[in-house]
């Protein structure tokens, strides 16, 4: 384990949300193009648990599984159905990084590079890490670490050697990358491309207006559905016809008692919950000190002035002044316009330690010295402290009492809905339901995402409506209200709609069908007979397009009914001044245009951004060099077997659940 610091630090808001992506992305390496699609097969196959072999080392199908299940927590946080589906993907994703990554690391130790310990204490306090375990340059504790790594499964072990191997895999593309170079030549073309501007005639042909022009016969809207007929099979869905009762947990929560056993009882299974840490009504006066330079320098005489600044307020304290009176005077926190309150704090609440422990070292009244809290001087001021205690029963009974209500109305729905299934199903729901009186809900036939009176969008609900067969027994399934009980009464199967059921359909499908037809070919003659005339406000005047004329415009602007000029348009820069285009395609508009003039940019703008387009180019370069040199690693080390894989094993994890079966 490497041992940073012993001070126990107190800060875990920042942690877990930013800390798992950050985690997560350093168990993965992008795959390139084509990288690991190859079925791989042959003598010496990886035994059973073994996904593959890389260089001698195992990739296991639980640490794929594992990865797999990061994925699914990064990509999707809030769960759901869907999860379980798209494991498999995940699975061979996870698979293939691992693959790659491992060779990789094999790659980098052949090639006698090292990570060493200060390689991962430096990356942790100054690289991606250091916002979490170093926050404002303070190392937050050693317990405090092993607790934000145990939030994702992880020991400080198996952490700092994944670290380690990150380490290694930036000094290997470290080194491939560094070999790509820039010339003078590549930056002054990319910035001429840029960065020079066009500006044009264009005219343009609105589908809308075409649109308008459509007035198609029966004979040709019946030819048109006769023709597509196949896109129209089954097209009216499946809907069925159901009734149900409603068990509603609300309504069993506002009739529900809760005795003083209840909240005695509730009270002594939860009392861990109830203890009140010990905390200060706090105020501070914060005087910033200067951030470091581009250099990493800091300016000392700035560190000076701030601290003369802040032992000149501790000095007013001390003759009598108020200390919210010079927290609005001098504070740069935005607490300084409360007079410094920043309220009540929990031990470990404060961001630096140093200022903690000064915190819940003062009496009520007392004030602190000047502290020195790394990017600040800090004077505080406690107006209350509280002991840590235990809260007692009658200080939390109205907290509890909702959360005690909240579990009978849940027990009650559920023994209540139990009960009424029973009965349903021996008897029928409607008898069941009288029995209890509780009225019962008959819909009309409703579709898989129709809304249901009562309840609501329940895809829980008319799930299991839609996957009950014909004549099933009554059943029940917990919605956000509580339970329905429900009865399948009939289906009425898919359909294909008759032409005069669904003759609207088939005449906009019709007309926007004739009208892309149109667009394309009146733009197209638009073109040919500007082209043909060197004159394209003659030709749109004859075919009835609009005129336009755009403002100068780069490679990566707008322009009106045209759109990105990244896309077809683009054409604008390769053409000569007076030279007209070809069709433009724009969707719902056809156009076509003609150069003006061209605008260069200046030198002053290309010495000014020279470097920026440097850098950027040697990224892209360096970039694809990387990926060229992974993928030639990978086919090397598939053709001489030192990557094997276990395609059984991978197929298991790859495999689709079947209806009905959970995923991990």
């Amino acid at each position: 384990m490497i041992r940073f610091l012993q001070t126990p630090g107190p800060i875990k808001k920042f942690v877990l949300g930013g800390l798992l992506t950050v985690i997560s992305i350093f168990m993965v390496i992008t795959l390139v193009p084509g990288f690991g699609s190859t079925d791989f097969f042959g003598t010496g196959a990886p035994a059973r648990g073994i996904v593959a072999k890389v260089a001698g080392a195992d990739i296991t199908s639980l640490e794929v599984q594992k990865q797999a299940r990061d994925m699914v927590r990064q990509q999707f946080p809030q769960g759901g159905a869907q999860t379980a589906m798209l494991m498999p993907f995940f699975a061979s994703q996870a698979a293939q990084n691992l693959i790659q990554r491992q060779a990789l690391l094999s790659e980098a130790e052949r090639l006698g590079l090292r990570a060493t310990d200060e390689d991962v204490r430096d990356e942790l306090q100054h690289g991606r890490y250091s916002q979490f375990f170093f926050p404002g340059g303070n190392f937050v504790g050693e317990a405090t670490y092993e607790e934000m790594l145990q939030q994702h499964d992880l020991t400080v072990a198996l952490f700092e050697k994944g670290v380690k191997e990150e380490i290694l895999i930036d000094k290997l593309r470290a080194l491939i990358a560094g070999s790509a170079t820039v010339t003078e030549a590549e930056i002054a073309q990319k910035f001429q491309k840029d960065n020079t501007k066009v500006k044009f005639d264009y005219a343009v042909i609105r589908k809308d207006d075409i649109l308008k022009s459509l007035h198609p016969t029966e004979t040709e809207l019946k030819a048109f559905y006769d023709h597509n007929k196949a896109t129209y099979n089954n097209s009216i869905l499946e809907k069925r016809k159901i009734k149900y009762v409603l068990v509603d947990r609300a309504k069993l929560q506002d009739a529900m008692q809760v005795s003083q056993q209840d909240l005695q009882s509730y009270y002594d299974q939860h009392r861990d919950e109830f203890r009140a840490p010990e905390q200060v009504n706090v105020r501070q006066i914060l005087i910033k000190t200067p951030l470091p330079g581009t250099d990493g320098k800091v300016d000392q005489k700035g560190v000076d002035a701030a601290r003369a600044k802040a032992e000149d307020a501790l000095k007013q304290l001390k003759a009598g002044a108020k200390f919210e009176d010079l927290a609005k005077k001098y504070s740069e926190d935005p607490s300084g316009k409360n007079g410094g309150s920043v309220g009540w704090i929990k031990q470990g609440g404060f961001p630096v330690p140093e200022v903690d422990k000064a915190a819940f070292s003062l009496a009520k009244g007392g004030t602190s010295d000047v502290i020195n809290a790394g990017y600040a001087f800090v004077i505080l001021h406690i107006d209350d402290k509280q002991e840590p205690h235990q809260k007692t029963l009658a200080e939390v009974k109205d907290q509890i009492t909702p959360s005690i209500k909240q579990e009978k109305a849940q027990q009650a729905a559920e023994s209540t809905a139990n009960a009424l299934l029973s009965d349903a199903r021996s008897g029928g729901l409607d008898k069941a339901a009288a029995a209890k009186g509780m009225p019962v809900v008959a819909t009309d036939f409703i579709g898989q995402s129709d809304s249901l009176p009562g309840i609501g969008t329940a895809p829980q609900l008319t799930g299991a409506v839609f996957a009950a067969a014909e004549k099933s027994p009554p059943d029940q399934v917990q919605v956000p209200q509580g339970f329905a009980i429900y009865e399948l009464v009939a289906i009425k199967p898919p359909s294909t709609p008759t032409f005069e059921e669904i003759r609207s359909r088939v005449e906009t499908e019709f007309k926007n069908d004739r009208a892309g037809t149109l667009l394309t070919q009146k733009t197209q003659e638009l073109s040919d007979r500007a082209k043909a005339d060197h004159d394209l406000k003659k030709a749109a005047k004859e075919l009835g397009a609009t005129m336009k004329t755009s403002d100068f415009v780069l490679p990566d602007g707008q322009v009106p009914d045209i759109g990105s000029m990244s896309g077809a348009a683009s054409v604008a820069f390769t053409l000569k001044a007076s030279e007209i285009s070809g069709p433009i395609d724009g969707g719902s508009t056809g156009a076509v245009l003609a150069v003006l003039e061209k605008q260069s940019p200046s030198d002053s703008d290309f010495a000014a951004k020279k470097d920026e387009i440097r850098d950027s180019l040697m990224q892209t370069k360096q970039s694809e060099l990387f990926g060229m040199f992974m993928s030639n690693l990978r086919q090397q080390m598939e053709k001489s077997g030192k990557i094997k894989i276990n395609q059984q094993e991978l197929n298991i994890l790859t495999k689709q659940p079947a209806q009905g079966e959970e995923g991990e």
